[in-house]
């Protein structure tokens, strides 16, 4: 999907650099940081109760894989520090979280704890999959209007919002303890840039006020997804923006599209068909 609404940034959007991991120093707290990060990822889908198996699984998604043994050790550490508490039910053992994460905390506090990549990217995902039934949603909501344009105007929309997402999850990055600060500065920019290139024309009460809450985890005042109720109405909202915007949805994309001319046409030895191409990943 990054291919489509970014091809710029295919190479290095989900990069991640730790400096503990490649010094191999302080590794004990960096691996904590990952859990507690998975665990809130869970959390935040409304799965409090997580075993060491489903923490393994979705270790290996994210990081470098570690032993099964690693994660029950480190589970059980934070469960001595009164951070998880453990439940029974015959065989199987949950951790729970002792307390639940605080809610309008500043990130750089946040970011000393738990590690956000997990539930940045399973945010994205989510978003992405949307995005990938956009011509279904719009045919079984859609009450009236043009249904090719509010599709175009629905999936532009909705890689704004994971773009964004991106940017949100790299900002994190940047003030976590264990992060290069220099990558993840240069990762920034890049993602500054490709956002505002794809919004400048854009309303800008149209990009603080919805857009920005659907970028953001609900612990830092975003919307909260995977609540049934809730979804339906943000997506029914999402298709009222994407119909009453599609004009500027359409500007912008013209917009867009020129600037992408202007800077491959600076390139020497360019081909026709390399410039197609280009414009028409921009315009999907």
């Amino acid at each position: 999907m990054i291919q489509e609404i970014a091809p710029e940034l295919l190479d290095i959007y989900n990069i991640r650099e730790d400096e503990s991991e490649e010094q191999q120093i302080k590794t004990g707290r960096l691996h904590e940081n990952r859990i507690l990060g998975i665990l809130l990822k869970y959390y935040l889908e409304g799965k409090k109760k997580v075993t060491t198996r489903d923490v393994e699984l979705e270790y290996k998604k994210y990081y470098k894989e570690i032993a099964r043994s690693t994660i029950s050790t480190y589970l059980n550490m934070l469960k001595k520090e009164a951070t998880l508490y453990k439940e029974r039910d015959g065989r199987l053992v949950y951790y729970i979280f002792f307390e639940e994460p605080p809610k309008d905390i500043q990130p750089f506090w946040f970011t000393r704890l738990f590690c956000t990549d997990p539930a940045y990217f399973n945010r994205a995902t989510y978003f992405a999959s949307l995005y990938s039934i956009a011509d279904v949603i719009v045919k079984n909501h859609l009450k009236n209007g043009n249904y090719d344009e509010v599709v175009m105007s629905f999936k532009y929309f909705i890689g704004v919002i994971i773009l964004l997402i991106l940017k949100n999850r790299a900002s994190k990055c940047k003030l976590c303890q264990f992060g290069k600060r220099e990558k993840y500065s240069d990762l920034l920019e890049l993602l500054n840039t490709t956002i505002k290139d794809r919004t400048d024309v854009l309303s800008s009460d149209l990009i603080e006020k919805f857009i920005k809450k659907y970028a953001e985890l609900s612990l830092f005042d975003g919307h909260q997804i995977g609540i049934e109720k809730t979804e339906l109405e943000m997506i029914e909202e999402l298709l009222n923006f994407s119909n009453v915007y599609k004009k500027d949805m359409e500007f912008q994309i013209m917009v867009l599209n020129r600037r992408i001319n202007s800077r491959l046409l600076e390139k020497p030895g360019l081909k026709s068909e390399d410039l197609e191409s280009s414009k028409q990943k921009a315009v999907n």
